[in-house]
């Protein structure tokens, strides 16, 4: 069993994977770009003081959310990368086919004694799932021709190498969640702050002797929207992306521990 330690590492390092801190600075390479070239073009605007942008331009009214904004849109882009990034990942981890029908059959190899069986079906289904339960089918044959052990350390054994490969498995599926899970909270955060200072402003240009400047009251009532909007909709879009993964991940979770206990029992029962 000492050689098929490589062999599961080298399935377990075929997923996707993107170096956060590289994906991240694009983001924010990108979000300065768009907003000041293409949100912060003078054809968005009255005049090219970019103060009053033109009616119905969207693309002005968030060049008015201030220096605040592409902190945001990089907050955004990167929600979406690792969204993205997660689903190809976990896609890859359920396997080539259907899960439930891989498992069912597992189970019908199971019981019937054909191992190898099963084994050949890890093969053709690939995925986290697939590499776990054929790690602890190895084992499984290992143990049957094994004469010095007692069923009850056979078991052991078994389910030892089912938890270590399961061990090695979980790391790639929960990779990047907990940015997904940080960019939550932070997004609105960073969107609270953009907002207090768009408030600032507008209050700023009210507190202006005589009439106030109207430019520069919807200046700042505009950075207050635009960043609580910003703001909110990437921590909306951060919270789902996050939990609909996790319950993916526990899905595949529990796939694994139903075929560990169906391995072991088989095990036990086949060899009183």
């Amino acid at each position: 069993m000492a050689q098929a330690k490589p062999a599961q590492q080298a399935k377990q390092g075929g997923g996707f994977k993107l170096p956060s801190g590289l994906i991240i600075l694009v983001a924010f390479i990108a979000s300065e770009l768009i907003f000041h070239f293409i949100f912060g073009s003078e054809s968005n605007f009255v005049k090219p003081d970019k103060v009053t942008p033109l009616e119905g331009n969207y693309q002005g009214v968030i060049y008015h959310g201030g220096f605040v904004v592409p902190f945001l849109m990089t907050m955004f882009m990167t929600v979406v990368a690792f969204s993205i990034e997660r689903f190809l990942t976990i896609r890859k981890a359920s396997g080539n086919g259907n899960l439930a029908d891989f498992l069912k059959v597992l189970k019908t190899n199971l019981n019937s004694g054909n191992i190898d069986a099963a084994i050949s079906a890890c093969d053709k289904q690939k995925g986290s799932v697939a590499n776990v339960v054929q790690s602890g089918l190895h084992k499984y044959k290992e143990m049957q021709n094994n004469t010095t052990l007692t069923t009850e350390q056979k078991v052991l054994n078994i389910s030892k190498e089912i938890e270590e490969s399961t061990t090695l498995e979980l790391p790639i599926l929960q990779r990047n969640l907990s940015i997904l899970a940080t960019l939550a909270s932070v997004s609105t955060l960073i969107a609270l702050f953009g907002t207090v200072l768009g408030m600032i402003r507008a209050f700023a240009a009210l507190a202006t002797a005589g009439t106030p400047d109207p430019g520069k009251l919807a200046t700042g009532i505009s950075e207050a929207l635009i960043n609580t909007a910003i703001g909110i909709f990437t921590s909306a879009i951060a919270i789902i992306s996050y939990n609909y993964f996790t319950g993916k991940i526990d899905d595949l979770t529990f796939s694994i521990d139903e075929m560990g206990f169906s391995i072991t029992q088989t095990f036990a029962a086949n060899n009183n």
